[in-house]
């Protein structure tokens, strides 16, 4: 396994949440970062139950004057423990780690989320900066990022996505008492990794489905709890120009994109890769800016005549527009988008990445970067 970018949950001594979806190396972490524990994961089903009955036998499993950390793993397994854990903290000054690979049911019951007694953390997937040697652009795409199966077999990494998605949503599509629209949520699945890297119309993929639109509203809502998809706002401070105001959807890892995305004779092998793009560099964007707390929101802007930049980041210390090209080569007409962009917003910095492999410095301004060189000189961009 590699050495991870998040550092700063454990450079104190107080509790937090570590949230994160499946795989992305959260048991991992703690087992090789936290020595001094005692562990209850709540995935198992006795311990789920003990505690979901009598939240207030957690402290009775704990030493008197224990001082070392207390994990609760899958916390939104049993939420009842939080006002427990609240008071334990308060009055006892234990220090808890509650893990969670879904928002959704903490987000449902309104729960104390310990008063802001605890800070916020995410896991998300490995990063180049933490594969160092071992990125390898073509795996990236192909596999994704997730740490347990990135230097598996092609055919180990493609079962292990293949059930990824299906298997983790459709559990708790059951456990939300849904399970007579499995057939119409694997549908929505597939019409949804259609939109990916894309302006999101809702009403667009329900027609597709055959379901009403705001059921799938809530199964996209459904995705997002379970940190398994981003939505982009548009980026509009200042606008001076008419912009869409619908948000771009992404699954959160490449990996898990390429499994759920049907590869037929007509779709577009050209379109899927630009996409899988896309996403990556939105993996390591949003990845970076948690780890080294740039506090940078990240958006994508389109103008209603059809002009796109494909991520913005927007900070304290950072303004960038980012545009995304396949192609291994760069004209005028490509740099449209990122030169009416600059006309409104001349203080951002403007990159286009693209398929070729040589810096290029255009007009404007725009500092035009081949993929690897991207991923190269992103940490240097960022100011980290």
């Amino acid at each position: 396994m590699y050495d991870r970018l998040l550092k700063k949950p454990l450079e104190n001594q107080n509790s937090f949440f570590l949230f994160g979806a499946r795989g992305t190396g959260k048991s991992y972490w703690l087992k090789n970062n936290v020595k001094d524990s005692i562990i209850f994961n709540l995935l198992e089903a006795e311990i789920k139950m003990e505690f979901n009955l009598r939240p207030e036998n957690l402290e009775r499993l704990i030493p008197p004057g224990y001082q070392g950390w207390i994990i609760l793993d899958e916390i939104q397994k049993a939420p009842v423990l939080l006002d427990t854990v609240h008071r334990l903290v308060e009055e006892k000054g234990y220090k808890f780690i509650l893990t969670s690979s879904s928002a959704r049911k903490l987000k449902k019951l309104g729960v104390n989320l310990l008063a802001g007694r605890a800070h916020t953390y995410h896991m998300y997937p490995l990063t180049s900066r933490e594969l160092k040697k071992d990125f390898e652009l073509k795996t990236a795409l192909s596999k994704g990022m997730l740490p347990t199966i990135y230097k598996a077999g092609q055919s180990v990494a493609t079962k292990y996505l293949n059930s990824y998605a299906k298997t983790y949503l459709y559990e708790e599509i059951m456990q939300e008492g849904l399970s007579r629209n499995l057939e119409a949520f694997s549908r929505f699945l597939e019409a949804a990794s259609f939109s990916q890297a894309s302006v999101l119309n809702i009403s667009t993929v329900a027609r597709e489905v055959g379901i009403n639109a705001r059921t799938i509203s809530n199964y996209f809502d459904l995705l997002e709890d379970m940190l398994l998809s981003y939505r982009l706002p548009v980026f509009s401070r200042r606008a001076k120009r008419k912009l869409i105001d619908h948000p771009k959807f992404y699954f959160f890892d490449v990996g898990v994109y390429q499994s759920v995305r049907p590869k037929g004779f007509l779709d577009s092998l050209e379109e899927i890769e630009g996409h899988a793009l896309e996403t990556l560099i939105l993996q390591e964007l949003i990845a970076l800016n948690e780890y080294y707390e740039l506090g940078c929101k990240i958006y994508y802007w389109r103008t209603v005549n059809g002009q796109e930049v494909d991520f913005v980041l927007y900070g304290p210390k950072n303004f960038l527009a980012i545009e995304v090209k396949r192609s291994k080569s760069v004209n005028s007409t490509d740099l449209k988008s990122l030169k009416l962009f600059l006309e409104d917003y001349p203080e951002a910095k403007a990159y286009m990445v693209y398929g070729g492999d040589k810096k290029l410095f255009l007009e404007n301004g725009v500092e035009c970067l081949g993929i690897e060189g991207f991923f190269k000189d992103l940490s240097k961009m960022l100011g980290v």
